[in-house]
């Protein structure tokens, strides 16, 4: 199965993009709505959130896919999703849930019709009030991987005794 990725270049007149938040992907054919099953999805929609912003990062479009059964075609999303706290989609069968949790990647299915504007804002709203389990858990290891950042820095220092 092949993969085209496209991501957005901010440019300096434009203002500096977001560098911190959750990345989050949606199971999408318009980039409006989320109206696709995991297994079949054609394309995903990927974001950066944080409680009082959201970016959109890149969009991947896959090749042709069908609804066979057939697994091993999966890999190529689960390679492309690492680093995302969570997928929205239509539909996610039980042993792509079993693979995506293994990856630490929250499957979170929606009905039909929801917006990705519309989770976006209810994403944010929830980071605000206080998030459920699987969002504070994304949240925790999201920071933890920023706090490492800090050692980088410091080794990068003029260090004197």
């Amino acid at each position: 199965m092949s993969v085209t990725r496209m991501h957005i270049v901010h440019h300096k007149e434009e203002g500096a993009a977001m560098t911190a938040g959750l990345k989050v992907a949606f199971a999408t054919t318009d980039m409006k709505h989320v109206n696709q099953h995991f297994g079949s999805a054609k394309s995903f929609a990927i974001y950066l959130v944080n409680p009082e912003q959201s970016g959109f990062l890149e969009v991947a479009q896959f090749g042709k896919l069908d609804q066979d059964g057939n697994e091993a075609k999966l890999a190529v999303k689960f390679d492309l999703l690492k680093g995302c706290a969570a997928v929205y989609c239509q539909a996610v069968g039980a042993s792509a849930v079993r693979q995506l949790v293994a990856y630490g990647i929250q499957p979170v299915k929606v009905s039909e019709g929801s917006t990705i504007d519309d989770l976006l804002a209810a994403l944010q709203d929830e980071m605000k009030a206080g998030p459920s389990a699987w969002l504070a858990r994304a949240i925790k290891q999201q920071s933890q991987q920023e706090d490492t950042s800090r050692f980088d820095v410091m080794a990068d220092e003029d260090w004197s005794e």
